[in-house]
């Protein structure tokens, strides 16, 4: 059978469209930041992948309360953001440590804990009126260990989570909590 030019071509670029898929497959970032503006908040925020969103009623501040949630998972990690708004903006420092001591009971951690100096984490959000960071070890539903660092803050009646639940680099905790503003 004659070999036609077009063939010869086809072979030679055989190996150089193998390499060039290589080299692309090795550049895909494990963490593909992206902006997120979550609807009906002024919160800025980076996630390093796509998130899903759900809503659910939760007994916060003593009322039930619409808590919004998008989150995702790259690298073995969980990220997520979460709000709600409290009936007003004096209500909110008070929903805000309910919210903390919820996150940490869901993590089988003594909601006691959440005042010790050990779990506490000085971090502040440009723009809130109030800011508190922890950092906790527990265990997951499976009884997993699961580490968490999470922010709480808010905005008048707002209230917002951040948090990354795994054991991540201090890149990735600079990248994800230094990503949140409120402009």
């Amino acid at each position: 059978m004659p070999s036609f030019p077009f063939d010869r071509a086809m072979r030679r670029c055989r190996p150089l469209a193998a390499l060039s898929l290589l080299a692309l497959t090795a550049c895909y970032p494990t963490f593909n930041w992206r902006e997120l503006r979550p609807e009906g908040t002024p919160l800025q925020a980076l996630l390093p992948c796509k998130p899903e969103t759900a809503e659910r009623t939760v007994p916060l501040g003593g009322v039930p309360t619409v808590l919004h949630m998008q989150s995702c998972k790259a690298s073995g990690l969980t990220f997520a953001l979460a709000w709600a708004n409290a009936p007003d903006a004096a209500a909110a420092p008070a929903m805000a440590t309910d919210w903390q001591r919820a996150s940490l009971a869901a993590i089988r951690v003594d909601p006691a804990l959440h005042t010790d100096p050990a779990h506490q984490w000085k971090f502040s959000v440009a723009g809130a009126s109030l800011s508190q960071g922890i950092t906790a070890q527990g265990t997951d539903p499976q009884g997993q260990p699961v580490q968490a660092r999470a922010v709480y803050f808010a905005r008048g009646a707002q209230v917002f989570q951040a948090a990354i639940y795994g054991s991540a680099s201090d890149e990735v905790n600079t990248a994800f909590f230094d990503g949140l503003k409120l402009p």
